[in-house]
Formats: structure tokens, sequence, C-alpha cells
């Protein structure tokens, strides 16, 4: 494996929006939020991070430590939290929630603007001087990060599970080998399911340097990762496709 391999893959999106993230995937209400569990859940990610060498902003371990002091207060009875002279309730948990309404606000308002810059890129003028709305194909939605390590760390739970597993001693593979393999299963112009790239591996370095060259991929933006509903598989595409 390349072990000084290091994705410069940019991640536009913060710890609130991977919290975010998993709240929605677990369908958990804000205001339900287990502490010991998205910080467990939290920390698992910054692991695969650090596992697949990805570059992250320090806000992301700020947010780390903030959920683990969360967490430990939790823990705590009522009679023997810490005192806190800025918090306004007993529950640690609010100042997150505030933060995460606040800011899931601000996405979904940033969210309803770019949808509608979108449509109006998809209206324009016809000969003759009327205009008329033109319905061009929707692209189906593209996968961000977070989803993409979710499904990674799927596959390695699935992998591991599996009697066959392999650790072969001075094993190697290359993330420019892997791209090639990718490219090849995308090259028909049909896209290819999230786990058949990984479906003949029987070894966890094998998975991770597979992972890596697609994320190399997804930021030379020369495949793209879709989802054609919430709770599909993620499908790999070459970016023309």
């Amino acid at each position: 494996m390349e072990s000084d391999y290091k994705v410069k893959l940019e991640i536009f999106e913060g710890p609130l929006d991977l919290l975010l993230y998993l709240i929605k995937r677990d369908e958990i209400d804000i205001y339900d939020i287990s502490i010991e569990r998205i910080t467990r859940q939290y920390l698992e990610y910054l692991q695969a991070f650090k596992e697949l060498n990805i570059d992250v902003a320090g806000e992301f371990v700020v947010m780390a430590a903030n959920l683990i002091y969360l967490k430990s207060r939790s823990l705590l009875p009522v009679d023997q939290q810490p005192p806190d002279e800025e918090a306004e309730e007993d529950d640690p948990r609010w100042d997150l929630i505030r933060q995460l309404i606040e800011y899931k606000k601000f996405k979904e308002a940033a969210a309803q603007l770019h949808a509608r810059a979108l449509e109006q890129e998809r209206i324009f003028i016809r000969d003759g001087g009327s205009s008329a709305a033109v319905e061009a194909p929707l692209r189906l939605a593209e996968v961000g990060i977070f989803q993409l390590i979710h499904a990674f760390q799927n596959v390695i739970k699935r992998i591991e599970a599996r009697e066959d597993l392999q650790e072969i001693f001075g094993e190697h593979f290359t993330v420019s080998e892997k791209i090639d393999m990718i490219l090849q299963k995308v090259a028909a112009g049909t896209a290819v399911r999230f786990s058949e790239l990984f479906g003949d591996i029987a070894s966890r370095v094998e998975i991770i340097v597979t992972f890596l060259a697609l994320l190399e991929l997804i930021r030379l933006k020369q495949v793209r990762a879709i989802q054609r509903s919430v709770f599909d598989e993620i499908e790999i595409a070459a970016a023309a496709a």
C-alpha cells in the first residue's frame, strides 16, 4: 500500500454538517439526540479520515473535544454536574442543539436559493422572443464525502465479518492500479454499484487503497458518486455519463 499517499480532497462541509448528516441518517429528532451515540459515530468518522490519510480542518477536532466533554457531563448525576455559568439549562446538550437548529435553518435557506438559481439556468429565450422553460434532465443526487465514508465503513465491517478475510504479509496494492480498475469498470458508460468495486476483495489494505483511488478520481472529476434516492446504494459513473 502507498502509505505516504494523502488524499487532497476538498471537504467544504464542517463538523456541524457531519452531525446533521448523522442525525438525518439515523432519522433522529434533533431534540432527542443521544450524546453518547452521536459522539461514538462522530469519532468513528474521524478515525476513518485518519486511516485514509485525509486532511480535515482543526474545527473537526475541536468539535470532537466538545462532544467528549458533553458526553462526560451527561454521565454525571445532575447534582454532580460541573458549574457552567453560561449555561441556561441543566441539560448540557442544549447549546449544541441550538447550534444545530440554527445551522440547519441556514443550510435549508441556502439550498432553496441554490435550487432557484438552478431553475433559472434551465430557462432560456426561444427564437421569436417568447420565453419558455425547457426541462433539462436533472442530474441524480451527487454523494458527499460523509456518505462515501459511511459506505466505506459498511464495506469494512461486512468484509471483516467474513471468515475468509485475509491479511497477506507483504501484499502490495497501488492507488494508480486501482484507478485503472475503476476507470475500466465505468468505461462502458453504465453506473457501477459501490459494493461491486469491493466484491472480490478479501483484504482490508486492498479495500483502503481502492477507496483512496475512488476519492482521487472524484477529486479529478473523472467519475462521480450518485444516489437515486436517500436509501439506495451509491453508484459510481463516469463524469460525462
